[in-house]
């Protein structure tokens, strides 16, 4: 029973870093098209927010399957 729930743990870390990698990289993009076109900041930012979003509801998905 005590490996069952470590293993669970482990998998539940991996899905959470997994998202923080994800709303990383949807940042690091978000920032990088706002700097190359000041404009479009508004749509940037709403499809930035909607990728992070997803990432981490994914991540919570995981978490609620694993538990």
């Amino acid at each position: 029973m005590m490996l069952a729930e470590t293993v669970g743990n482990v998998h539940i870390g991996l899905a959470f870093g997994g998202a923080a990698i994800g709303i990383g990289i949807a940042t690091a993009g978000g920032v990088t098209a706002m700097a190359r076109n000041p404009g479009m900041f508004g749509k940037i930012l709403t499809f930035m927010f909607v990728g992070m979003a997803l990432a981490e509801g994914w991540a919570v998905i995981a978490w609620l399957v694993v538990k």
